[in-house]
């Protein structure tokens, strides 16, 4: 094919790489899904119909993209771990970026009239980065920081909504929940409510782990070592 004169624009295009030999992390958050779950109506604390509707988007990704070993999400977020030897579009950022959000946003839209009923009123938006861990122990790391996050925002909201519930407006569900420790929040919800927390879904309070080769949704304890050599995500 002929070059035009103008190719030398190409010049000018910087392209990111990722570090070799180090776990690439493309992490996934909802951008304005409050107003985006309002619109929607969805339930809170927790909707498993949109749970379910970021899991089938996340293992459409995986499964299109088979250097990933291992996705986590929860809420409005998904984390999808590429293998330490991939070289998946040559490590670059901004592709691998791109063509995750691309296709995770995708298949949400595609899959949303299997979960809800409503139509969509507007486009879900989807925000992302790319992160490198050098080493075993720091992605390990990685992963129990967000399920961590899930079990901490879990709790937050679970009880926030049983106060809200109850005839509290949201200012004063907050300020009652000001400074309060977890071990405060899980008495409350027993001795109030009559919820005890550690009986609510795993997928709510652990989030969704999807492994490979299948990436079916599990929702394992991602803390301890034995998760990641069982399923052979490190040796």
């Amino acid at each position: 094919m002929a070059k035009s004169r103008q190719e030398y624009v190409k010049n000018f295009e910087v392209h990111s790489t990722i570090l070799p030999s180090t776990w690439m992390v493309a992490r996934l958050d909802g951008n304005s899904f409050t107003k985006f779950c309002e619109t929607h109506g969805f339930v809170k604390p927790n909707d498993i119909r949109a749970l379910s509707l970021m899991n089938e988007a996340a293992i459409y990704v995986c499964k299109q993209l088979p250097d990933i070993v291992v996705a986590y999400g929860q809420s409005d977020e998904y984390s999808f771990i590429f293998s330490k030897k991939s070289n998946v579009y040559g490590r670059r950022i901004e592709k691998i970026l791109s063509i995750v959000i691309s296709m995770f946003t995708s298949a949400y839209v595609y899959n949303w009239n299997r979960f809800f009923d409503i139509p969509l009123q507007h486009p879900p938006v989807f925000d992302g980065r790319i992160v490198c861990y050098p080493n075993d122990e720091i992605m390990m790391d990685y992963m129990r920081w967000r399920q961590a996050d899930c079990h901490v925002n879990n709790l937050y909201n679970t009880i926030f909504w049983a106060i809200v519930h109850s005839g509290k407006t949201t200012t004063e569900a907050h300020e009652q929940l000001k400074g309060s420790t977890s071990a405060v929040k899980n008495e409350r919800l027993f001795t109030e409510f009559g919820i005890n927390y550690n009986n609510e879904p795993e997928i709510f309070r652990k989030g969704t782990a999807l492994i490979k080769p299948l990436y079916e949704p599990t929702h394992e304890d991602v803390f301890k070592e034995e998760f990641y050599r069982n399923h052979g995500i490190i040796e």
